[in-house]
């Protein structure tokens, strides 16, 4: 009897479990049968905002740069809340088709922003910067900045992290907070920029000569006109008068200038006769005081 009771109830549930599967088979179908046209609507929403949402995303970082009074810097942030807006339009139509009031949508949607805004706090702080950085500016697109210790030339500010490349090349990607809360020392943003030539010349050399040999090599295109180009005394060095030319140039031609004007400053000194010593420690040899002979000079290169 214990068997049969056995196998009567395992027949029983499998029956149960059997009706009930076929009870919701049936109830999923009529309701699917019975929505299709809604079911259909909201895919084709859904499909159509998704693309269209990445499509209109597109356009707007490509034209924006285009329009007068519009750079590329805002560019990429208006282009992302541009798609997720349409995203979230998107789900509120799709939700409203299955009979969902809107009340209740924005409802959760408060409820969902407040429990994410409590668990990505850093994330938020991001998007804040990038607000910040778009409105201030302290740095846009296409200038090199420092930004205390983090170098490089602005490709992207977005809404969570600014991408960067460096001068060799490099891509990096730098939360917008770690940006904002850093001393920024932007290069670029200045249209000229000074170039500071140093050379120290020997006390033996004539002054005028290499005043006039600096000078010439001031004589460059990319050398503004005011403020004019000046060569001055320094400092008196121990073993060399320190002279220095300073000359404006463009903020972009600044590097370049920079790096020729050493090479032209020794080439223009060497053709003008002006010596440029070596560091040397004068040694005076004195003899007893009974030698008559005078003491020996010797000089020793530093």
């Amino acid at each position: 009897m214990d068997r049969r009771s056995a196998a009567s109830t395992a027949t029983q549930r499998l029956e149960a479990s059997s009706l009930e599967y076929a009870n919701f088979v049936a109830l999923s179908t009529e309701w699917v049968v019975g929505n299709a046209l809604s079911v259909l609507t909201a895919f084709l929403v859904l499909a159509a905002g998704w693309y269209f949402s990445g499509f209109l995303s597109r356009h707007v970082r490509a034209l924006l740069p285009r329009s007068r009074g519009i750079d590329n810097t805002i560019a990429p942030i208006i282009s992302e809340l541009t798609r997720y807006g349409i995203l979230v339009v998107t789900v509120v139509v799709v939700l409203a088709q299955f009979g969902v009031q809107t009340a209740s949508i924005l409802a959760v949607l408060g409820a969902a922003g407040l429990a994410i805004a409590l668990a990505l706090q850093g994330t938020l702080s991001n998007i804040a910067a990038g607000v910040m950085i778009i409105w201030l500016r302290p740095f846009s697109v296409g200038e090199f900045i420092d930004g205390e210790g983090i170098t490089g030339t602005i490709v992207e500010i977005g809404l969570f992290g600014t991408r960067m490349r460096t001068y060799d090349g490099i891509y990096i990607f730098v939360p917008n907070a770690r940006l904002w809360d850093a001393k920024i020392t932007n290069f670029t943003r200045e249209p000229s920029r000074m170039v500071e030539t140093k050379v120290g010349v020997s006390y033996d050399s004539n002054l005028a000569d290499a005043r006039a040999a600096m000078l010439e090599v001031a004589r460059d295109e990319r050398v503004l006109s005011e403020p004019a180009p000046i060569v001055f005394v320094a400092g008196l060095g121990a073993s060399s008068v320190d002279l220095v030319l300073r000359s404006w140039v463009a903020s972009t031609d600044w590097w370049r200038t920079n790096v020729d004007f050493n090479e032209k400053v020794k080439l223009k000194l060497d053709a003008a006769g002006v010596e440029i010593p070596y560091n040397k420690v004068d040694l005076i040899m004195r003899r007893s005081p009974d030698d008559p002979s005078p003491p020996v000079l010797n000089g020793i290169n530093g």
